[in-house]
């Protein structure tokens, strides 16, 4: 890079969200390794959260900026009680009362990993458990998250590292991330969604992400994909 050069140019990181029980790659935003890009990824999923509904158990890797970032969106402001001694105590931002988050952590020797250790960040050990249907022996991972990135990276040639077909703009890299995203919802199969049913010669009804949060009932071709027109709002 030089002086002349873009300030879009140089490393792009893709941060993504995904529900865990359906496989639905719920946003992803494009920039820096930053608290301020987590707090885009964390807003962009809150936006798509029903007003009603409970805020779900949070999972990730350690990285401290998922946790800055998650408090910024689903926190509040709190004063201290001021005790009458000294000076009076900084207002601070605290999580919500239902946030719950669990940080996972991998220790590695020589590229190995040897330990992972589950730390809960935000929210009553007990009750996360429960949620995540697991008790507290129980392993909580990323293996999700793990698998979504392994797929996006043999999806998209453009995430291959030091290959030439690397995104030249911004704009570009976002839109064929929107179209992945829109593949791996509504055309892809997943293998760990499928029913069993013995029907005939079908011993499996294949689901996408989509069918399973009940968006659609049907897998969606590429065509009906590039075709769909999308209902003015």
């Amino acid at each position: 890079m030089t002086e002349e050069d873009s300030e879009e140019y140089g490393d792009i990181y893709s941060l993504t969200a995904i529900k865990s029980d359906s496989r639905l790659l719920l946003f992803h935003h494009e920039g820096k390794y930053s608290t301020e890009d987590a707090i885009e990824l964390f807003n962009g999923v809150e936006k798509m959260r029903n007003a009603s509904s409970p805020i779900p158990v949070f999972t990730s890797d350690d990285w401290d900026a998922f946790e800055e970032g998650l408090i910024n969106v689903s926190g509040k402001i709190e004063l201290p009680q001021y005790r009458g001694i000294g000076r009076r105590p900084l207002s601070r931002l605290v999580p919500l009362d239902d946030l719950k988050y669990v940080k996972v952590l991998k220790k590695k020797v020589k590229n190995y990993v040897v330990e992972t250790i589950q730390r809960i960040i935000f929210g009553d050990p007990t009750e996360i458990f429960k949620i995540l249907g697991a008790n507290s022996d129980s392993y909580i991972g990323t293996s999700y998250a793990e698998r979504i990135n392994l797929t996006i990276m043999t999806s998209l040639a453009r995430f291959i590292r030091k290959g030439m077909n690397f995104s030249k703009t911004m704009k570009m890299h976002q839109k064929a991330f929107d179209l992945f995203q829109a593949w791996y919802n509504f055309i892809k199969p997943h293998k760990s969604l499928r029913l069993e049913i013995n029907s005939g010669n079908r011993k499996w009804f294949k689901r996408t992400p989509a069918m399973v949060e009940g968006i659609t009932d049907h897998i969606w071709s590429l065509k009906e994909l590039l075709t769909f027109r999308v209902p003015v709002q």
